[in-house]
């Protein structure tokens, strides 16, 4: 246990703003800590930067003018704090610790024992990881995978961690290898915005740019808190702010982040009181936004019948279908019952249908507040009938805006890393590569887990991520990768997931993206795409913390070369100089002609996007309007709704340290946010500690030692933190047709 895991619980008041100098000096404590001075200096000069690394910890776009004080966030300082570390877990670590002594650590501690340094593998019956060369370690891994009767007893998972050429090269070598299981992380998180996406408009990523933003009238944040998640992103809104847009936030916890900016390079951020960002702040009953959309979306049809500018009759006409079923749809609901759902005040809700009927460049952002829910690819869905109705999609400042969190998870899509691929991808692969490509789905990552739990999954390998604590259901998730006979994580840092592991438990440590990346002695350099469709480029510049360690497309390489030869493929040859994966790619993806002049011209270059020009490529080719259903939970009187939710000191399952100091709480984790009223109501105190437990399909799951804290939150809503109350969440509660785990709507109970 680290020093700051054994402090006392803290609450100290929620303060008034977000970043300001503040942040700086937590964000530059922190790298020095992590880091030399010269060191931490050299890395954030170059942080985001057009010939610089880009930042691993979020996927926000760039402007185009750079800031020279420094573009990045204190998040971001954050993240490059726990990749570039100076500590080291090399073999001597291994050899001190045993698994069992690991798994008794708290995942901060984990964190924050340095970089990987050495191939390692631990067998059953063993107590401790042994080293291995590289090559023992790639032949042992591929006699794994040639033994399996059949490729599909083989899982390849992806964070969105790595660049676009490993992506590529891994997509490739598992379909070459015969299998399509390509769960990634988009499965626990966007997925439900890519489906919604996909069958409105045409395409499953966001409509808007960075410029979008500047132009609008109406900026939407639904079930978002970018002042932990994405810090970058205030700067944006405080600009749209600043042109004249009025920015509405839904969601059921107050967010500092959301209230009020101080921007650490501004001089009003600096020294005078920082700008007020949220217009109208609507806190909303967890997992009842459909019925506020619902809502807004009457109203304006009413509206309309008075003022006919209040919706654009002619996008509707020219742009879309399914316009008329969608109103005999909502003639079915009454608005004030609607409203009555979402626990907001009449007076609030019409402040908002004010702005909506006034404005024409509306743009929606939203994250996991909407995407984790059983309905979450009706709630998107649902915001494009809002968007629709406005003919806000396919304009200057309108549009959709799915804001993701790793910083290539969209990249990791476009190259191919999806467990069902399209047809127009698989063809282009068998002409270009010479072979056929498995047309059967494979698993998505609840079927993964589900496989593995069945032992119809033997090998599990990822590439990146911390898989166990970002999935559901931790315990069921626990026991389906220690029924596999052989786990492989390549990996930059130590994590839960090794520590729980199958017959066999393999790590390969990897270059992180600060690393200088030389292939015989070559300087190479990755792209990525952004969240809002844009590729750049990425280049190390610190010298690695081992000679042993290997680049993601190095690994997977030599590894694919050990499993299939190199009949259809030189690998060798590809790994040499990447510019040579770059060509595959550019003959492969759609929009990636030229990919080397391109990114040899200019830093960065913008996908081809649809709904971006107004060209919607659905089945109808229109955008379409859809029927929603409301969320069906209901809650007992002794149940409560809970959302999981991150800490300002992480990013996903990265434990930066133990404070949430945006929500006023120190030293702890384990804690739940509970309205003062339901606690009264249960004679409940503050800091006390009790259980959370629920009984989904019968089986019983809880988390125990939870210390309430009094939030402004609604009533029979409840929050915590992830992954400390991910063994809540079922496995079997999934969104329809998208499969992400419902981590935003869990049914629990309260033992005192």
């Amino acid at each position: 246990m680290s020093a700051q895991e054994s402090k006392k619980l803290t609450i100290k008041p929620v303060p008034h703003s977000a970043a300001g100098m503040n942040a700086v000096f937590i964000a530059l404590k922190m790298a020095n800590k992590a880091m030399s001075p010269s060191k931490a200096f050299k890395i954030l000069n170059k942080l985001n930067q057009k010939d610089g690394v880009d930042c691993p910890g979020c996927a926000w776009p760039d402007p185009k003018d750079r800031s020279k004080l420094g573009e990045y966030c204190e998040n971001g300082v954050k993240a490059i704090a726990e990749e570039a570390q100076d500590k080291k877990a090399n073999e001597g670590f291994f050899e001190k610790y045993s698994v069992a002594e690991l798994l008794d650590k708290g995942d901060y501690w984990l964190g924050h024992q340095g970089r990987l340094t050495h191939p390692m593998v631990i067998r059953k019956g063993e107590s401790h990881y042994q080293p291995i060369s590289w090559e023992k370690a790639f032949q042992m891994i591929a006699t794994e995978l040639k033994s399996l009767p059949n490729p599909d007893e083989a899982i390849f998972y992806t964070s969105g961690r790595t660049s676009n050429e490993a992506a590529f090269l891994y997509q490739l070598f598992v379909r070459m290898y015969g299998t399509n299981n390509l769960p990634d992380c988009s499965n626990m998180c966007h997925e439900s915005s890519g489906v919604a996406l996909s069958e409105t408009l045409g395409i499953g990523k966001g409509s808007v740019t960075l410029d979008d933003l500047y132009h609008a009238e109406v900026i939407l944040i639904v079930g978002q808190n970018p002042g932990t998640n994405h810090p970058r992103m205030l700067s944006a809104l405080e600009k749209a702010k600043k042109n004249g847009a009025k920015i509405v936030t839904i969601n059921p916890l107050k967010e500092v982040g959301l209230l009020n900016f101080k921007n650490p390079q501004t001089v009003k951020g600096v020294l005078q009181g920082g700008t007020d960002l949220t217009d109208l702040y609507l806190q909303i009953n967890i997992n009842e936004d459909v019925a506020l959309l619902k809502a807004l979306l009457i109203g304006l049809l009413e509206k309309s019948k008075i003022e006919p500018s209040v919706i654009d009759q002619e996008f509707i006409n020219s742009k879309t279908s399914g316009f008329e079923e969608l109103e005999k749809e909502l003639s079915n609901y009454d608005y004030h019952e609607l409203i009555e759902r979402t626990g907001l005040e009449l007076e609030m809700v019409e402040q908002l249908l004010d702005l909506l009927s006034s404005s024409n460049k509306i743009i929606a952002c939203w994250a996991m507040g909407l995407t984790q829910h059983v309905n979450a690819v009706d709630n998107i869905r649902e915001i494009v009938n809002l968007l629709l109705l406005k003919g806000s999609v396919g304009k200057k400042g309108a549009g959709t805006c799915p804001v993701r969190g790793h910083s290539n998870v969209q990249g990791d899509r476009t190259m191919g890393i999806h467990e069902r691929p399209s047809k127009a991808l698989l063809d282009k692969l068998a002409e270009r590569f010479g072979f056929i490509p498995p047309k059967q789905a494979g698993y998505n990552v609840v079927e993964a887990i589900e496989a593995m739990h069945e032992e119809k999954g033997k090998v599990f390998f990822a590439m990146g991520g911390n898989f166990l604590p970002a999935a559901p259901d931790t315990a069921f998730t626990a026991q389906a990768l220690q029924n596999c006979k052989m786990t492989v994580h390549v990996s930059n840092k130590l994590n839960r997931s090794h520590l729980v592991h199958g017959d066999i438990g393999v790590i390969l440590p990897t270059l992180g993206r600060t690393d200088k990346l030389l292939e015989q002695g070559k300087p190479q350099l990755v792209t990525v795409e952004n969240s809002m469709g844009v590729v750049h480029t990425s280049q190390g510049m610190i010298n690695p913390p081992s000679d042993t360690l290997m680049s993601e497309p190095a690994i997977i390489a030599r590894l694919a070369k050990k499993t299939l030869g190199s009949e259809k493929l030189d690998w060798d040859e590809l790994i040499r100089d990447y510019n040579n994966i770059r060509k595959l790619i550019s003959q492969t993806i759609k929009g990636f002609e030229e990919y080397n002049e391109k990114i040899e011209r200019s830093s960065g270059f913008a996908l081809p996007n649809g709904a971006r020009e107004g060209v919607f490529n659905t089945d109808t080719k229109k955008a379409k309007f859809t029927i929603n259903a409301l969320s069906e939970v209901k809650l007992s009187a002794d149940e409560f709704m809970m959302m999981t939710i991150r800490s300002h000191d992480q990013f996903n399952t990265t434990i930066y340290g133990l404070n949430d100091r945006y929500r006023g709480v120190h030293n702890s984790r384990k804690i739940i946010f509970m309205n003062k009223e339901d606690m009264n109501e249960l004679g409940l105190k503050k800091e006390q500690k009790i259980t959370l437990f629920n009984e989904y399909e019968g089986k019983r799951r809880e988390v125990d030692s939870l210390s309430i804290i009094p939030y402004d939150i609604p009533r029979k809503c409840l929050a915590t933190y992830f992954p400390e109350c991910n063994p809540l969440i079922p496995i079997t509660e999934i969104a329809r047709a998208s499969h992400t785990p419902a981590s935003k709507s869990v049914k629990v109970k309260i033992k005192a």
